[in-house]
């Protein structure tokens, strides 16, 4: 059974790697043609560590794991809200921009419960709620786009020296277009067989443990997938960059739900079990209220509140592995 956690991390890996090399084959092409560097951070950039997640989900979708699917979206919604965002204060306390933060943590309640409309379809989100999302998505990137350029018309400059120190693509027009391209096809290869790895050590290892598959997509793979996030809010940290931070991290919530559950569910509809509509989508919901109040107190997020976080984390896991099993045992 070693072999399922060897694969485990592999695919993690691969899956880090292949988000890499696409954003910058992406970067390089979406320049080459003219695009915006603000355009490409918002889109290009931001896909990029939500990528694993998106690649996962389709995957388990067409391979028919519902489960390891909506227990990536959620797990990774709660690992970064609560693990990702403790971890991040814990190291610097983060300066928040009230304003700003105030309607993106507003977007992030209202994606918290759409996970709950499956209860609403006969525990399944369907191809026509899966339409809906993803629509929802587009006019997210778009209002996106027209608030940060009305914000800040300094941002485009700002995004490319960023995109030059990030992902180290000085003069990235002169990249050829043949490259650019092979870059983007490498790095979707490497996500998808990255996915596949992942998918099938995951079940694996839930089979060979006899806990559900739910729940290693709720922790160990949701962890897994949710690693780009965390290092990006720590590195911005660490450089004193605490819009980068929090904006990575209610960004990636945002779009685990309204762009995976989308499109995932377009290409196949989502069975969503019981644990997630009654325990874990309830617990989401009520961590992405307490964020509001966090975030506004006194504009910042120290480090007892970081330190709350992160062990309201701790306690979910080992919940996950204890009690709720025994409260849903069949996880249906």
């Amino acid at each position: 059974m070693m072999w399922a956690f060897w694969a485990l991390l592999a695919s993690l890996l691969i899956m880090t790697l292949g988000a890499e090399v696409l954003v910058r084959g992406a970067s390089a092409l979406a320049r080459k043609f003219g695009v915006s560097s603000f355009f490409i951070g918002l889109t290009i950039v931001g896909f990029g560590t939500s990528a694993p997640e998106l690649a996962t989900g389709i995957t388990a979708a067409l391979k028919g794991f519902s489960d390891i699917n909506i227990g990536n979206v959620v797990g990774s919604n709660i690992f970064n809200l609560a693990c990702t965002l403790g971890i991040t204060a814990l190291i610097a306390p983060i300066i928040v921009n009230a304003r700003v933060v105030r309607s993106e943590v507003i977007l992030v309640i209202a994606t918290a419960f759409l996970p709950l409309l499956a209860g609403l379809t006969g525990r399944d989100i369907t191809r026509l709620e899966g339409a809906v999302l993803t629509a929802c998505f587009v006019a997210f990137l778009i209002r996106g786009y027209r608030n940060g350029r009305k914000e800040d018309p300094k941002l485009a400059e700002g995004l490319a020296h960023e995109l030059e120190e990030e992902l180290a693509v000085p003069g990235v027009k002169t990249v050829p277009a043949w490259l650019a391209i092979g870059l983007v096809v490498a790095g979707l290869a490497l996500l998808v067989a990255g996915s596949h790895l992942l998918v099938q050590s995951s079940v694996a290892i839930a089979r060979r443990f006899g806990v559900s598959e739910l729940v290693i997509a709720l922790t160990i793979v949701s962890a897994g997938t949710s690693a780009p996030e965390l290092v990006t809010s720590l590195v911005a940290a660490v450089r004193k960059q605490p819009d980068i931070s929090i904006g990575n991290i209610l960004g990636s919530n945002i779009f685990n739900v309204l762009a995976i559950l989308g499109i995932t569910s377009l290409v196949k509809p989502q069975h969503v079990s019981d644990q997630v509509i009654w325990f874990d989508t309830p617990l989401l919901i009520v961590l992405s209220i307490a964020c509001l109040p966090i975030m506004m107190s006194h504009h910042r997020i120290s480090r007892s509140e970081g330190a709350v976080l992160f062990a309201f984390y701790i306690i979910y896991t080992l919940a996950l592995y204890t009690v709720i099993p025994a409260w849903f045992p069949a996880n249906t």
